[in-house]
């Protein structure tokens, strides 16, 4: 794999890790607790879907093969996906979604820090643009986080057994393969070590302060995403999300 291939699969792991929560934050329009939740998480579906338009335009871009966002979006299966694998999973009830994405949240935040500094200009503009996007989603899920877990007592619960069984997935975000050591090498993605460091310090003091308990490491964690391994629940993601494209490929707007 040369530089070029290297920075097209970079540039999809992030954008899809974007589309994927995306998708799964649409499903709660109409759905959120309160109405001005329900605007919250919508506005935030939509931050994330446009992250992901960005990604795979400059990977289209860069790739030089003709294809588009849609084609990168619509028409790949399962497992030409890269998003790590917190992002595909259902969203269960409120306390879920709202751990699962102060999880993902953190990291696009500290991800994009890095690559604020990238010596690809595009991908640091990128990163430059989305951190004031994504700033506002780590406030939101750490106030939601807080509020849950140092909540009522069925609140506190909910949000707890949500971390113990999100907990399973998170050495999937930091899991460096061949991809990330190249960008890492030439100054265009990010330390995954370093990543990890200032993660877990945001995300630790946040739970202290909710009362949550961090799980145990045990032995099931799940990775893979990089590889293109992911849970049964993607494909029923992407059942959905491209149904419409792929019954009328020629459709136009």
């Amino acid at each position: 794999m040369n530089e070029k291939e290297a920075l097209v699969e970079y540039c999809l792991r992030i954008g899809d890790t974007s589309l994927i929560s995306g998708q799964r934050m649409s499903e709660w329009c109409g759905h959120a607790p309160i109405l001005e939740e329900d605007i919250a998480l919508t506005n935030i579906a939509l931050d994330l879907i446009g992250q992901a338009r960005m990604l795979y335009g400059y990977a289209a871009q860069v790739e030089g093969k003709s294809r588009t966002e849609d084609d990168l979006a619509y028409f790949r299966d399962a497992r030409q996906y890269r998003n790590v694998l917190l992002a595909e999973l259902p969203n269960g009830d409120f306390a879920m979604t709202v751990a699962r994405q102060f999880l993902l949240s953190v990291y696009s935040y500290h991800l994009y820090t890095q690559l604020c500094a990238s010596s690809d200009k595009q991908l640091a503009a990128f990163a430059a643009k989305s951190i004031k996007e994504v700033a506002y989603h780590v406030r939101h899920f750490n106030d939601w986080v807080l509020r849950l877990g140092d909540g009522t007592q069925e609140s506190h619960q909910r949000l707890q057994e949500a971390v113990n069984e999100l907990w399973n997935f998170v050495d999937d975000l930091f899991m460096a393969d061949e991809v990330d050591q190249m960008m890492e090498k030439a100054k265009i993605g990010a330390d995954h070590n370093a990543l990890r460091a200032v993660w877990e310090t945001t995300v630790l003091k946040t739970l202290a302060d909710a009362k949550i308990t961090v799980p145990a490491v045990n032995n099931f964690m799940r990775s893979g995403s990089r590889a293109g391994n992911h849970t049964e629940y993607l494909g029923y993601v992407l059942a959905e999300m491209q149904s419409l494209p792929r019954s009328y490929p020629d459709a136009k707007w």
